[in-house]
């Protein structure tokens, strides 16, 4: 009896399987016919029975088992107050800038590191020059900045340029303070990962600049004075 029953529970779990890729490769297909050029990185069940969570990129939506219909926003564990969406947003973020890399990016380092944000700015934002020239309260409070460029006017634009120009600048740190004291910086061209950043950017929805991405993923939109930036950070990392 005992043996009927165990093979019984492998088939049910058998047809389960099948069932869940068979919807799977039903939204993968039906995806792949509306929306070719889509680069897939996941397709996997969600928390809500007949929608199936779909990663590209730093991205997350959800789509019907028949893949029919697409949704995109937040889902939220109303019974947890969690925003179940968010949680693995943050995930997705964290693991793209790692991706990126330090050597694609402007670091300036605290010489006691606790915490390191990556922050999107723009050398003509006047938020993004404001949390500059307080640059040093940052690393003393121990959070090193990772800074990527998000040049709002857009490809080509002044500000776009002058990104450009800091980056291929043989000093890039003193090239960038400069700037954002409105120095123009000296014209120059060079292989690099500004498009990189802006494309990142739109991944991440970027609104407006500064915006700061945290360690674990969270973003924190905006100019935030070191101390209350740093308060942040310790509750993230300590939460009650």
């Amino acid at each position: 009896m005992r043996k009927i029953i165990r093979t019984a529970s492998i088939l049910v779990f058998g047809l389960t399987l099948f069932n869940a890729n068979a919807d799977e490769v039903a939204v993968r297909q039906s995806l792949a016919n509306s929306m070719p050029t889509m680069k897939i990185d996941s397709i996997k069940p969600s928390e809500v029975k007949g929608l199936y969570e779909v990663k590209v990129g730093s991205n997350i939506f959800y789509v019907s088992e028949d893949g029919k219909y697409l949704l995109q926003g937040r889902l939220v564990d109303v019974a947890a107050r969690k925003d179940l969406t968010e949680e693995k947003l943050n995930v997705t973020r964290k693991q793209a800038i790692e991706k990126l890399g330090q050597d694609k990016m402007i670091v300036f380092k605290a010489k006691k590191p606790k915490y390191t944000v990556t922050i999107f700015t723009d050398i003509d934002c006047g938020y993004c020059r404001k949390l500059h020239s307080e640059i040093d309260q940052y690393l003393a409070q121990g959070i090193t900045i990772q800074y990527l460029f998000f040049p709002r006017a857009g490809k080509g634009s002044d500000s776009y340029n002058k990104a450009v120009s800091v980056w291929c600048a043989k000093d890039r740190n003193a090239a960038l303070t400069s700037a954002k004291k409105d120095n123009a910086p000296e014209a120059k061209t060079c292989d690099n990962p500004v498009d990189e950043h802006m494309q990142l950017g739109a991944d991440f929805d970027v609104k407006g600049t500064p915006m700061i991405v945290s360690g674990n993923g969270n973003i924190y939109p905006g100019y935030l004075p070191a101390k209350q930036l740093v308060e942040a950070l310790e509750s993230e990392n300590n939460p009650k």
